[in-house]
């Protein structure tokens, strides 16, 4: 099991907590664009959290950054705001480039800061896999100055020399645990290898395994780093339970059960693998209960169109692998499902991070096995929690949030 760093118990001057330290508290005070700030407002946000407070300054001083917070904080926001106000509009070319594991967090950043940016000029380009290689190759040669991609689409089109990043000034590496893994390092290296080398490299996660700091290294120039301490990463607003079952049969009983009584705007329910996705899907629908899934077997067109019911809120019951569990945003979700406890502990702060997103209440709700029980209770040491057992009165629990 990977460890977070401890504590800083030997914090040098590039270091700093993201607690005791003084920061900005308004984004008026930050030194903003008139329009960088108008799209603030207009997007809704009215106080910075402190993840905002401490990390934009930092950002905005072109200091390399690793910053860990909690999932739902404003992290997103955190890098977007930054990057909109460090682009040259001036300048066409590509200036930014935002990477993510995954197709549905880039998504959901172009979303984000292309609704930060109303009020400005500038341009972006969303580079997926699976997509129109003809229409991203032209977004980027009409001008685009901020690319959000993963990491595969990216290379392909750097070894192709379809996109110039000469002119590339800041580089965001968002979920950092994911992308600093195996299946995404040398696609990472490489990237950061291409483009200037005097570029500002940002990290961001809920996590960060002692493994990103050693790999950081190798690449960030002196980084201030802006961290929570690891028994403050299990949100505030969220509820944790858990219900024992001594079989599969004992857990679909239960989420039937649960579809009864649940009077729940919308919910995500996590299984460890594609095949017990479906297995859940599959019988759900035999018997009447409305769901949908996604993983990584579905095409693109596909999970986009999942994900875009499950936003309008046509879908009100979604079962996941894990490839939903960093950075999604649906406000309407108050309830996260571990049908399966995710076997990779970092993991479980980012699933139950669906529900209580930036201080909104929530409900966590874990499946265990007998066999289980071990790993629930590294949770609760890993996190500094406690997961406590279902209690008999669920409605009166659900009708709380």
């Amino acid at each position: 099991m990977s460890t977070l760093i401890e504590d800083f118990e030997n914090k040098s001057e590039s270091e700093m907590d993201i607690e005791n330290e003084n920061s900005i508290e308004k984004f008026e005070h930050m030194g903003l664009k008139k329009t960088v700030l108008r799209g603030i407002f207009a997007y809704g946000y009215e106080e910075p959290s402190q993840i905002q407070k401490k990390a934009i300054p930092v950002f905005l001083s072109g200091k390399d950054i690793i910053a860990q917070a909690q999932s739902g904080t404003g992290k997103t926001a955190t890098f977007s705001i930054s990057i909109l106000q460090l682009i040259d509009e001036s300048i066409k070319g590509v200036q930014a480039i935002i990477l993510s594991p995954t197709r549905e967090l880039s998504e959901q950043i172009y979303t984000v800061i292309r609704g930060l940016a109303f009020y400005t000029k500038i341009r972006f380009a969303l580079i997926l896999g699976g997509q129109s290689r003809f229409e991203q190759i032209n977004e980027i040669r009409d001008g685009a100055q901020c690319v959000i991609c993963t990491p595969g689409r990216l290379n392909d089109f750097l070894q192709n020399s379809c996109v110039d990043v000469s002119k590339v000034k800041h580089i965001v590496i968002d979920e950092a645990d994911e992308l600093l893994t195996n299946a995404f390092i040398h696609q990472v290296k490489n990237i950061v290898e291409i483009v200037p080398n005097q570029a500002q490299i940002c990290l961001f996660s809920a996590t960060l395994p002692k493994f990103c700091y050693n790999i950081s290294e190798k690449f960030l120039v002196d980084p201030i780093k802006i961290c929570v301490k690891k028994e403050q990463l299990t949100l505030e607003g969220i509820k944790q339970y858990y219900i024992i079952t001594h079989d599969d049969k004992q857990k679909y009983d239960a989420i039937t059960d649960l579809y009864e009584s649940m009077i729940i705007n919308q919910l995500i329910i996590y299984c460890n693998t594609k095949q017990r996705v479906m297995y859940l899907a599959d019988n759900l629908t035999r018997d009447g209960h409305t769901c949908t899934c996604i993983h990584s077997d579905l095409t693109t067109n596909e999970r986009m169109n999942v994900m875009s019911k499950f936003r309008k809120g046509d879908s009100r019951v979604l079962i996941s692998t894990d490839l939903l569990s960093r950075g999604i945003d649906v406000q309407q979700v108050s309830l996260v499902i571990n049908y399966d406890i995710p076997r990779n502990i970092e993991s479980y702060i980012h699933r139950i991070g669906r529900s209580g997103r930036f201080g909104r209440k929530g409900i966590a709700l874990n499946f265990i096995l007998e066999l289980d029980r071990e790993t629930m209770r590294r949770l609760e040491q890993f996190y500094c929690t406690q997961i406590e057992e279902l209690p008999a009165n669920v409605d009166t629990i659900f009708n709380q949030i």
